[in-house]
């Protein structure tokens, strides 16, 4: 666990409830990249309410991150301008482009189109700003602002314009309790138009995949990258933005055909149940498997198979290439370590599902000896704990369990294959 702390404070699981009351003793130094291609109305809007700010003016930095537009857009003095060429559309690397220039703590991402009100940076801002590894997602809200007058005050004209906010949505943050009951899935609720996270978070999970070329998609799969860095999730209802037009579900040209693109291209970067392919074979891995060191070669098959078999997404990772992390482990949630021979039955997968949903950082199986079987350990966790120098922020468990019974001298490896014995 080399390298440096970070600065703030360590949360445990998901809880930013813990940050509730509390205020950075000092304004963040922030960063906001603002994503644009031919909008010059969307983004005066946008920059007039960025200036009209309650942040400190000397601690908030404005980067308008240019996509190719045809005509360079103009900004007001002390607003910064970056450019890419015009390649198509590449949202991910314009937002990447903006981050790679920007020098606050905190990053904030705003695209051309949404209005922040003037409390937005300060309330995003504030966890983030205080805890390092949250990622704050705010509340993006709807009106048709197509003939809005660029004011520092988006609730001045806002009023008889708002159109339905995305149902699916708000049900999902009020069920999660503004994602503090977040889980494995709820990168599907970030919304990269508003979003915040430190530099810390966004060094550590790595920039926007630029490989993304059409709408939609690169926020989740940012998010999950950061949930498996350690991030904790937050809806911050109180810090509002105004998008220009309906929600892009509920627009006519938005079709099943296009939802159904971006769910296959997840579906290939995105492990997790829920989001992987149920039949199809995955270039990511979900679950590593790593088997026993000191094994007969017998005994090791039918250790890592019987836990294969049983965990659902459980593929074996041969323990060098688990070390050096190969590029198929980029998206691992969870490592079983087979410490001792065992055969695994059925009851092994309810067990790591379990203890996953649980939150727990490390699960020790064990045998009736009280011997350690094998671990059970959430990358997540893993991650988050080796920033922090700490090994207390995510429980850890023992467990015996009747699905994992300990291998005892030579297995037949031909007759539990053959299922007689």
């Amino acid at each position: 666990m080399g390298g440096v702390t970070p600065a703030g404070t360590a949360l445990p699981g998901n809880r930013w409830d813990l940050l509730n009351g509390r205020m950075p003793t000092e304004p963040p130094r922030v960063s906001v990249v603002v994503a644009h291609y031919e909008q010059p109305a969307q983004l005066a809007r946008c920059l007039a309410a960025l200036a009209g700010q309650d942040h400190p003016p000397g601690r908030l930095e404005v980067i308008v991150a240019d996509d190719g537009s045809a005509e360079a857009p103009r900004v007001p003095a002390g607003v910064r301008l970056v450019r890419q060429a015009d390649e198509g559309f590449r949202l991910a690397a314009a937002r990447n482009l903006g981050a790679a220039h920007a020098t606050g703590d905190v990053l904030v991402f705003l695209d051309a189109d949404t209005v922040p009100e003037p409390g937005y940076v300060r309330e995003l801002t504030r966890m983030p700003a205080l805890a390092p590894d949250v990622v704050a997602v705010g509340r993006r809200r709807h009106a048709d602002l197509s003939d809005a007058p660029a004011v520092a005050d988006v609730r001045e004209v806002v009023g008889g314009r708002e159109l339905p906010e995305p149902a699916w949505l708000a049900e999902e943050y009020r069920r999660s309790h503004d994602l503090l009951e977040a889980d494995d899935r709820s990168y599907r609720h970030v919304i990269g138009a508003v979003l915040a996270c430190s530099r810390t978070m966004f060094d550590a999970a790595g920039g926007f995949d630029e490989t993304f070329r059409s709408y939609g998609g690169e926020d989740w799969e940012w998010t999950y990258r950061a949930w498996l860095q350690g991030a904790v999730l937050a809806h911050v209802a109180s810090a509002v933005a105004w998008h220009d037009g309906p929600d892009a579900g509920a627009r006519n040209g938005v079709e099943l055909e296009h939802r159904n693109a971006e769910a296959v291209l997840l579906s290939g970067l995105i492990p997790v149940p829920g989001s992987r392919p149920r039949g199809l074979p995955m270039s990511r891995i979900d679950v590593a498997v790593t088997g026993p060191s000191d094994a007969s070669e017998g005994a090791r098959f039918v250790s890592v198979d019987s836990v294969v078999a049983a965990v659902p997404g459980a593929v074996f990772v041969d323990d060098a290439d688990f070390a050096a992390g190969r590029d198929a482990l980029d998206r691992v949630r969870l490592h079983i370590e087979i410490v001792r021979p065992v055969r695994a039955g059925d009851g092994l997968g309810a067990l790591v599902e379990r203890v996953s949903r649980a939150g727990a950082g490390l699960t020790s199986v064990t045998a009736e000896d009280g011997g350690v079987l094998l671990r059970i350990r959430s990358m997540r966790a893993a991650a988050r704990e080796a920033r922090w120098h700490r090994d207390d922020l995510f429980p850890r468990l023992v467990e015996r369990h009747d699905g994992v019974r300990e291998l005892v001298g030579e297995p037949d490896v031909a007759a539990y294959l053959g299922g007689w014995g």
